[in-house]
């Protein structure tokens, strides 16, 4: 399984950017995909995850939105709204059989790609 992340870039506070991630190897129409990201000394974050429904962190909430393309095993991260907090290394992840209660959780996933650097300028 592969996982390639793609859409990060530099944007000025105020911006948007999309984020994309495409799953290859096997298909997850029953599992979770989702974003967390990193900055430089600090843990890894939760940021949005969809399974049957959003799920989105209280920092994100109203300016991210997250979707999902199972014909095409892609995960979308739209973000609007950017502030440069959120500028960090965007991580997609997937995950089977990851109930809600820990789906905020970086050890629940089970793959994740590259990731993809979002700078967001003020």
């Amino acid at each position: 399984v592969q996982l390639q992340a793609s859409g990060g870039g530099l944007v000025q506070a105020g911006g948007s950017l999309r984020l994309a991630c495409v799953a290859s190897g096997r298909t997850f129409r029953d599992g979770v995909m989702g974003w967390f990201r990193q900055t430089p000394g600090k843990e890894r974050e939760f940021v949005a995850a969809f399974r049957w429904r959003e799920y989105y962190a209280d920092s994100v909430k109203g300016r991210f939105t997250i979707s999902r393309d199972n014909a095409k095993n892609t995960v979308y991260l739209q973000m609007t709204g950017l502030k440069p907090e959120d500028t960090a290394v965007y991580y997609c992840a997937v995950g089977d059989g990851i109930i809600p209660s820990t789906m905020r959780r970086g050890t629940a996933y089970d793959y994740w790609g590259q990731g993809t650097e979002v700078t967001v300028s003020s």
